[in-house]
This record gives C-alpha cells, sequence and structure tokens, in this order.
C-alpha cells in the first residue's frame, strides 16, 4: 500500500473522533452525546438491590412526559478524586427538588437528571468547565481544576412530582415547620416566665412587676408625663441590654455614640419584647423590660452575644414619639 494512501485512510477514520474533540469515556462509564458521562442503576423490587441498566430511547415516554415536573433527589458533589464537596443529606434530611425542563442546556446537571426516574441511583461524571460555566454560572475553583478538572455527582432519585403537589408539599412542610415552632415556644414562654419571676423575687422587684397581653415583663423606674406611643408612630428610645442569666451587656446605646435608636411602633422592626413593653410606656419613662426567649431572639439567638433561647433584660428611657 502506498504510504499516503494509508496516511489518507487513517485520518478518515480518525476524523470523526478529532472533530468532536472526544477521547473514549472514562472506564466503567457511558457517555451522551454531549459529553457527559454516567453509570445508570435500578433498584429491583424483588431482591432490593441496585443493577446496572440500559439508558432509555430517546422520547421514551415515562422520560418524556416529565417535562416540567419535580424530581425529588439526594445528591452528592465530588471531584474526579473523591474528595467530598457536598452531601444534600448532611445539609437537610429531605430530598432536594430538581425541576424537569423540557430542552437542558447539553452537558449539564439539568441535562443528566432528565435521565432519571424515582428508584434509579447514577454517577455522573462532567468536564468541569461546562458544568460551572452552564449550571452554576461561575469560574471552576482551582482545587477542582487541580483535582483533574471534573466533577462527579453520585444521584439518588426518590420521588417524582407535579408542580402543584410540590407547591402542596412545600406549604405543608412550611405549616408543620410553624406547628412545632409554636410548640416549642410556648413551651419555652413557660420555662423563660418561671426564670423572670425567679429573678423578680429575688432582686424584690415582684410587687412592682407588671406583664403585657403578649408576655413581656416590665418595670417602670420612672414614669413619664407625656402621653402613650401609638401604633405606627416613630418612638426614639435609649437603652442597655443584657443578658439576665449572666448579667453580660451585649449592646447599647452608649455603643453607638448616645443616640436614641429610633423604630416605628407594632411594625415588627424590633423584637416583640420591644414593640410590647414600649407600648405600655408613656413618654419620658424609664423601665426594665424583662423578655423571655420566644419575644426575643428565640431558638436562634443573635450573634455570638446572644445565645439560643435567652432570657433578656432591657433598661430603657423612652425620649421621643414622632
Amino acid at each position: 500500500m502506498r504510504p499516503f494512501l494509508f496516511l489518507s485512510l487513517l485520518l478518515a477514520a480518525l476524523l470523526p473522533t478529532l472533530a468532536s474533540g472526544q477521547t473514549a469515556p472514562t472506564p466503567g462509564f457511558e457517555r451522551l452525546p454531549s459529553g457527559t458521562e454516567y453509570q445508570l442503576f435500578r433498584r429491583d423490587a424483588t431482591t432490593g438491590r441496585y443493577a446496572p441498566r440500559p439508558l432509555a430511547p430517546t422520547g421514551d415516554a415515562p422520560y418524556a412526559s416529565r417535562a416540567g415536573q419535580v424530581l425529588l433527589v439526594f445528591i452528592q458533589y465530588r471531584t474526579d478524586r473523591d474528595s467530598l464537596l457536598m452531601d444534600s443529606r448532611r445539609m437537610r434530611p429531605e430530598p432536594v427538588p430538581v425541576g424537569l425542563a423540557p430542552t437542558p442546556p447539553r452537558g449539564t446537571i439539568e441535562e443528566a437528571m432528565t435521565l432519571l426516574l424515582p428508584g434509579d441511583s447514577a454517577i455522573f461524571r462532567f468536564n468541569a468547565d461546562s458544568v460551572f460555566t452552564k449550571s452554576m454560572h461561575q469560574s471552576v475553583p482551582p482545587f477542582i481544576k487541580r483535582a483533574g478538572n471534573a466533577l462527579r455527582l453520585t444521584v439518588a432519585a426518590k420521588e417524582l412530582l407535579t408542580p402543584e403537589q410540590m407547591q402542596a408539599r412545600q406549604q405543608a412542610m412550611l405549616a408543620e415547620q410553624k406547628r412545632l415552632a409554636k410548640a416549642h415556644s410556648a413551651k419555652q414562654l413557660v420555662k423563660d416566665d418561671a426564670a423572670i419571676q425567679a429573678y423578680l423575687k429575688k432582686n424584690k422587684l415582684t410587687a412592682k412587676a407588671k406583664k403585657t397581653v403578649g408576655g413581656t415583663w416590665y418595670v417602670v423606674t420612672l414614669r413619664g408625663k407625656g402621653v402613650l406611643p401609638k401604633k405606627g408612630q416613630t418612638v426614639s428610645v435609649k437603652y442597655r441590654g443584657t443578658l439576665l442569666a449572666s448579667g453580660k451587656e451585649f449592646d447599647s446605646s452608649a455603643k453607638h455614640g448616645g443616640t436614641p435608636f429610633d423604630f416605628v411602633l407594632g411594625q415588627g422592626q424590633v423584637i416583640q419584647g420591644w414593640d410590647q413593653g414600649i407600648a405600655v410606656l408613656p413618654k419620658g419613662s424609664k423601665a426594665m423590660l424583662l423578655i423571655p426567649s420566644p419575644l426575643g431572639y428565640g431558638e436562634r439567638g443573635a450573634g455570638g452575644d446572644i445565645p439560643a433561647n435567652a432570657v433578656l433584660r432591657f433598661d430603657v428611657e423612652l425620649t421621643g414619639i414622632k
């Protein structure tokens, strides 16, 4: 065979691969036309074990009809060297909702998700540049480039919902969260109320103390001669805030140049204990507000100074009403 003829035949054989810019898939993986590599598995209903399954034909009814629906999945992100970047199970107990687009961009996480039905598991391998550009809209972090510039996703598909079903599910979850938070607040309020009464008794303030309808205790140390503020008015307050348990100061007007703090009363611009306590003080009054944690910063606390479920004491002066 003449040398130039052999070279021509070789180039003809390699031309499709060279034109696509693709090499052979990573061992153990199949590859989509977009370049995304995958391993698909299906759980056997009888044995409970996962076994490899082939890719469904393009346009297969169970897959083609899912556009616009929501797939609930557990997902892990790893580098190509198997370093764990994110595990959704560690962040939240529920699976993550993923919207299924009718025509997702090629080479993206969204495209990969369209291959799955509930009960499937998969490992996807992506070019990191493609995923970060198309799915995450940011540049690839240097440490991923150093780890081979590839990203692996392990996905377990759990449930497929319509948008209406997903909305109903989210509303039910939100309602349950509110119910649990309300139940915790009620229980914590009883505990905090007992702590406040013990504090008042210890400091011989019980006879002077009063409680708002909402549950905030207050002791007037100087009753002003002005009018009571009304909901919607702007009030100016000087204050010093401490933790009831330790007496540690966490904030004060003095830390802000002695300037009074202004807020609109009854609009939720401050914690509930302030809205309740300031509303019962005539202009010019000085008072001590003792605020149960559900009316303060609750289970979350605030920064590093106010821990979770902290009962608060505020020494306040209502200096102005507008």
